[in-house]
């Protein structure tokens, strides 16, 4: 998979704000939550640091819930 756009877990959209030109410049959801690192590790060594986890599979739903609804 080398789609920035979607989760590498599952394949849903990752809502990833980076990787979608028309909001590039204001950041991605993930910069408000904290992800545990044993999620990121969980992924096979070539599907890290490809794309954003979608915030079902980082598993910070509660976290966006808090802080602000997905843009």
């Amino acid at each position: 998979m080398n789609d920035t756009q979607r989760c590498p877990a599952c394949g849903a959209s990752n809502h990833c704000g980076l990787a979608d030109p028309r909001s590039a410049t204001q950041g991605c959801w993930c910069f408000s939550v904290r992800i545990d690192p044993a999620v990121i590790e969980a992924l096979p060594d070539e599907l890290r640091d490809k794309a954003c986890l979608c915030p079902r599979c980082a598993a910070v739903d509660d976290q966006l819930k808090a802080n602000a609804p997905l843009p």
